[in-house]
């Protein structure tokens, strides 16, 4: 590799780190939460079988699983202008990424909600608790632990889509290197260095998924 290219090499790290500290961890963090949030409610409405809203909810993840993720992107950010509605670039990488992977981690609740012996359910009303207090205090706690390994792949996975955002001109990591792609004509460096950095973001959270799975591991044992 000649000297050029480690020059190019060296100063464009801090280039595409920081877009990566900036937006492309942000935007997975914030997408991820709110995908929480829309998968725990879609999870529910189908676990309970609440009529109407349940078939909404499989009509909601058929049309999401179905669809590619780009294609959801390029609805949203080029095609709802023509009906007068505009949003930045970034919002809208927020809400196409949380109801993207709200669909997928609403299945996954959902399995791990049914998981639980529908014994848990019945002795909490026993001993008094309505529907959402068991629901709160006994069956969600036990379906999120069984959940946290897929989530959290989910969440890794969101990481690496954040790189579609370049092409609604959200200035991540990609979108970064691509402009010093066009300024130098190193596209080979280039790009192995920023797939290098998302191999990089990706090992921390596997790392700290390891971490949560041991912590909830140890939790359960004491409980057991």
């Amino acid at each position: 590799m000649s000297e050029r290219v480690l020059g190019i090499l060296a100063d464009s790290f801090t280039k595409i780190l920081v877009p990566g500290l900036m937006a492309t961890v942000p935007l997975a963090l914030i997408s991820f939460a709110c995908a929480l949030v829309i998968a725990t409610a879609v999870a529910l409405v189908q676990y309970t079988r609440v009529p109407v809203l349940t078939q909404l909810a499989r009509l909601y993840i058929w049309i999401v699983r179905g669809t590619p993720l780009l294609v959801q992107l390029y609805v949203v950010f080029y095609g709802l202008p023509d009906f007068g509605i505009v949003l930045d670039p970034f919002p809208t990488a927020i809400i196409v990424f949380s109801i993207n992977t709200g669909a997928y981690s609403a299945e996954t609740i959902r399995g791990a909600l049914e998981s639980v012996p529908a014994g848990q359910l019945e002795a909490g009303y026993c001993v008094g608790m309505s529907y959402m207090q068991v629901m709160r205090r006994i069956l969600l706690p036990q379906a999120l632990r069984a959940a946290f390994p897929p989530l959290s792949n989910e969440l890794i996975a969101l990481v690496k889509d954040t790189s579609l955002a370049a092409n609604i001109t959200v200035l991540e990591m990609l979108m970064a290197t691509q402009q010093i792609v066009s300024r130098t004509y190193e596209a080979l460096p280039l790009y192995l260095e920023v797939a290098a950095i998302y191999l990089m973001f990706s090992t921390v959270l596997t790392w700290l998924q390891s971490l949560g799975e041991k912590k909830l591991a140890s939790l359960g044992m004491e409980k057991g």
